[in-house]
């Protein structure tokens, strides 16, 4: 099947699938792109990690400038966010083989169950707290507004607890680098429940985030010859694609649907991490 033009076609639907569910979400096509290449099409892992992550790239890519026109990222805060992110992935491969796979499995399936639980705790999109011109966000300028299409108008944020958000991406860059999986995953309910984001910004901004961190590996990759254009090329092609969608999906539902549409993605995540800590892996990856 591999090297037809059927099997092309197959990898740019299947591509454009997954990325408009990554792109809806803020998180990275590989987590779904991966399983989906080694367990439905029979390709080695070694060259489907590296295609997810041209996959990664290009859905960052694709869905960043529909949320750049929107006004939905706040690219302050992804910069300051992703040096936190980065630093805890270096920390993470410096720790790697230190602590047992399965224990992070169950810690990561623990952290994924509580996020789900948090997210559909609170309803409602925060509302603008008093200013406070000594916190850091205020320093930092991260406030900002962001467009509501389904009510119309524009609303005002406020990001909160940047120190606690600051800690988590890290927390979160460490358990990807400990376990070899995406941290968009963590980025979003790590926003959403410290930072107080809306809903959609914390999927606009992490979709931003996400490309730069995939950018870095994915040149290791290509650089050892890892990368196959016949399996990446249609993967990019459908992951562009995938990743408009995604982002004209995003900003036409609602807060509220969108919180529950990712609770339950992270619910499903958190019962693969299950599996893997009781030894039965399922492949995942991403950025």
């Amino acid at each position: 099947m591999a090297g037809s033009a059927y099997f092309g076609v197959w990898l740019f639907a299947v591509s454009a699938g997954a990325s408009a569910l990554g792109g809806t979400l803020g998180m990275a096509s590989g987590i779904f792109i991966v399983p989906i290449l080694t367990m439905f099409a029979g390709i080695d892992i070694r060259l489907a990690v590296p295609a997810s992550l041209v996959s990664v790239i290009a859905c960052s890519c694709g869905g960043a400038a529909p949320f750049l026109r929107a006004s939905l990222t706040n690219i302050r805060l992804a910069i300051l966010l992703e040096t936190a992110t980065t630093f805890g992935a270096l920390c993470g491969v410096l720790l790697s083989g230190l602590v047992p796979v399965a224990a992070l499995y169950l810690i990561f399936a623990a952290i994924l169950a509580l996020s789900a639980w948090q997210m559909l705790a609170r309803r409602a999109e925060p509302t603008p707290a008093p200013a406070n011109a000594a916190d850091w966000a205020s320093l930092l300028r991260l406030h900002a507004t962001y467009p509501d299409h389904p009510h119309g108008g524009e609303i005002a944020y406020r990001v909160h607890r940047v120190k606690l958000g600051l800690a988590l991406m890290y927390g979160a860059g460490l358990i990807s680098a400990l376990l070899g999986i995406g941290s968009g995953v963590l980025k979003i309910p790590a926003m959403d429940t410290a930072l107080r984001l809306p809903i959609k910004v914390s999927s606009a901004t992490s979709n931003f985030m996400i490309g730069v961190t995939a950018a870095a590996s994915a040149v290791a990759y290509f650089a050892r010859g890892a990368i196959d254009p016949a399996i990446a090329g249609p993967v990019a092609l459908g992951s562009v694609l995938g990743a408009l969608l995604g982002a004209r999906a995003l900003m036409a539902l609602s807060g509220d649907r969108l919180r529950l549409f990712f609770a339950v993605v992270l619910v499903l995540l958190a019962a693969q991490m299950l599996l893997a800590a009781a030894g039965i892996t399922l492949p995942v990856a991403g950025a």
